[in-house]
């Protein structure tokens, strides 16, 4: 049945990815060469509101896409998701490289394969503490907050502008507070963050500008604040909290939430994801799971993880979804990137892996399965369970 389906999925997409582009209205607009029948693809089963995502990276992924011939990885993409995140194309190291320099090249390809798929993207991220180039990393140690305002608010309008039009939602302030395991509670990064450390006497009117100059720059973008550890009610998420309607009351376009959902079974899973997007929807901001993945620890000469933690992770993924699913204002649901032989995690935590819903040959986990289901219990359109 696995291996079927799997047949079903590419072929239907290759027969989408030959078609012209018509003008998509909703986040997950039936593309061509689906229809209602196709009852195996995420982005088919989602309803109408909620944008179902994956991350890909551009460059490595999407820069040889021709549509008559497309790569079964791309093909698959096509045919799961109606949102694209580029993982690592926007990132200032990739799009900025040096001063006065942009490199769109990776970033357009991304986008141009999402349009011919109608697909819509996440941008992602325009303030980060990580992946800056040496231009920002060097010379920002000696910035002054005049200095680090003018370079941030070109990267962002230049950045913003170049996509006016074709991103639905930016991840403009990404990852700005440090968890302080040692001493317990959060800060915000005025130490790793260049920007935030130059402004460090008022970093949230830094904030506020960062999300003012984004909008200026593309009015119909979502804005979001992203971060992970923030998926249920916690000390970090009371931080967002509080940053959020401090920002609300100056002003600033703040307009999402983002829970990043990068998980593991090496912990416990915290059951309050729903109580904290509510609290933010009540802020009337969108909400969204933006970069989901479960880890799994794996022992040393194992080749895969045992049958209770396959069923264990599909659990934490479905529970994440169904989360979504129950808030109304949750806009999108996003994994980060598969399969597991394009995955950040076991580069990053050694040890762990199989994080992603498909296999290295594309046919699903059960974690996917999990997730198809509870999309296909939602039904098209508004789903009962969204109000």
């Amino acid at each position: 049945m696995r291996r079927s389906m799997r047949s079903l999925l590419v072929a239907t997409a290759a027969a989408a990815l030959v078609l012209p582009l018509c003008a998509v209205s909703a986040a997950n607009a039936t593309p061509p060469g689906f229809s209602s029948a196709d009852k195996d693809a995420l982005r088919n089963q989602a309803p109408s509101d909620l944008a179902i995502g994956s991350a890909v990276w551009g460059k490595q992924q999407l820069t040889d896409y021709d549509p008559a011939a497309p790569t079964e990885y791309q093909q698959v993409l096509g045919a799961q998701f109606s949102s694209l995140t580029p993982e690592n194309d926007m990132k200032w190291d990739a799009i900025h490289p040096a001063p006065g320099v942009y490199d769109f090249a990776s970033a357009d390809a991304l986008v141009a394969y999402a349009e011919a798929n109608h697909q819509q993207v996440r941008g992602h991220t325009l303030l980060w503490h990580s992946q800056n180039p040496a231009w920002v990393t060097e010379a920002g140690a000696a910035w002054t907050c005049d200095q680090a305002r003018d370079v941030l608010e070109d990267h962002i309008r230049t950045v913003v502008g170049h996509f006016k039009g074709r991103i639905y939602e930016w991840d403009v302030a990404n990852e700005i507070f440090q968890d302080t395991w040692d001493n317990g509670g959060v800060r915000l990064r005025t130490e790793a963050n260049p920007f935030l450390r130059a402004c460090a006497d008022d970093p949230v009117a830094l904030l506020v500008d960062a999300f003012r100059w984004a909008h200026e720059a593309d009015p119909d973008a979502v804005l979001f604040l992203n971060d992970y550890n923030a998926e249920g009610v916690n000390e970090k998420t009371d931080a967002y909290y509080e940053l959020a309607e401090r920002m609300l009351d100056a002003g600033a376009p703040l307009g999402g939430f983002g829970a990043q959902g990068h998980l593991s079974l090496l912990y416990g899973f915290d059951t309050s994801i729903q109580a904290n997007f509510e609290r933010f929807a009540a802020l009337g901001l969108q909400v969204a799971v933006t970069e989901a993945d479960v880890r799994i620890p794996l022992l040393e000469g194992e080749t895969g993880p045992t049958p209770e933690q396959v069923a264990v992770q599909a659990e934490r993924y479905d529970a994440m979804l169904e989360a979504c699913l129950n808030v109304t204002a949750c806009s999108s649901f996003t994994v980060w990137g598969f399969p597991d032989a394009n995955s950040w995690v076991p580069d990053v935590f050694p040890g762990e892996g199989w994080a992603t819903i498909l296999e290295d040959d594309y046919s699903p986990k059960p974690a996917f399965d999990a997730m198809l289901r509870s999309l296909q219990d939602a039904t098209p359109g508004v789903s009962p369970r969204r109000g």
